[in-house]
């Protein structure tokens, strides 16, 4: 590893598996001091115990609630004080509710916007002052299903969570820059995360058929996604404010 986050401090939330595992085995591999969360407190032990297996530094808390603005808060001091500071906050962790419209109840809607948008208002609250010490950076986890309709797996809820992500995370970037904060986002596609397994495993799904055509013949895996969040933590993004980047391997092309 090339040491790119040498001496940062990377707050990670929902590192029990997925996207937020994988960035916090990268982050750790490339030198930062990893502080992570999540409400599952059995995966984010075994997050824990892969970096520190291969050598890398992590500080972890479970289970946190961070739609809980008292359990976010507590997440971000806690963890300021442990680690002395804060350099990048990666916003990861959702729970959304996904399924068809008709059948979307009230309390799936409050649910997914709860679990999904205020969470990142939660959190990036509690550590905004942080960041502004530190001219920090902020990365946000959207969604391709902000940007588009999904036929897959509907989720309408889900993409008017994203779509508030996408919005929040400008208009951090545009307060948070005369502090020297940056905010960008990631959008990714369909990632083959444990949530999605199940709707592989099932015959006839149309997941199967969107992989098959898909233009690089394969679905997204959580280290793409990592690897992008490496970049935007790095100081080789050091003039990107304000920018979403869509992983999803070109699948937009067909769309």
């Amino acid at each position: 590893m090339s040491g790119r986050l040498e001496g940062k401090v990377t707050f990670i939330t929902g590192t029990a598996g997925g996207q937020g595992r994988a960035a916090a085995l990268l982050f750790a591999a490339e030198g930062a001091h990893v502080v992570g969360c999540d409400l599952d407190q059995t995966g984010a032990a075994e997050t824990v115990e892969l970096v520190e297996a291969a050598g890398g530094r992590i500080t972890s808390s479970g289970p946190v609630d961070l739609a809980d603005p008292e359990e976010a808060a507590a997440w971000i001091e806690d963890g300021a004080v442990a680690a002395g500071r804060i350099d990048v906050l990666y916003n990861n962790a959702s729970r959304p509710v996904v399924g068809r419209f008709e059948e979307l109840t009230w309390e799936d809607w409050r649910s997914t916007i709860h679990n999904e948008l205020d969470l990142i208002f939660t959190v990036t609250k509690a550590a905004w002052d942080h960041l502004a010490a530190t001219a920090g950076t902020i990365i946000n986890t959207a969604s391709v299903s902000a940007h588009r309709g999904a036929i897959f797996i509907e989720q309408a809820a889900h993409g008017a969570a994203k779509g508030g992500v996408l919005s929040i995370t400008r208009h951090l970037a545009a307060g948070g820059a005369k502090h020297g904060i940056r905010a960008n986002s990631i959008s990714p596609g369909l990632i083959v995360t444990k949530q999605i397994e199940p709707f592989l495993a099932e015959e006839g799904h149309p997941l199967h058929a969107m992989a098959a055509t898909h233009p690089l013949d394969r679905l997204g895996t959580p280290e793409d996604v990592a690897r992008v969040a490496l970049f935007l933590a790095s100081d080789d993004a050091a003039y990107l404010n304000a920018v979403d980047i869509v992983v999803d391997g070109g699948h937009a092309l067909l769309s």
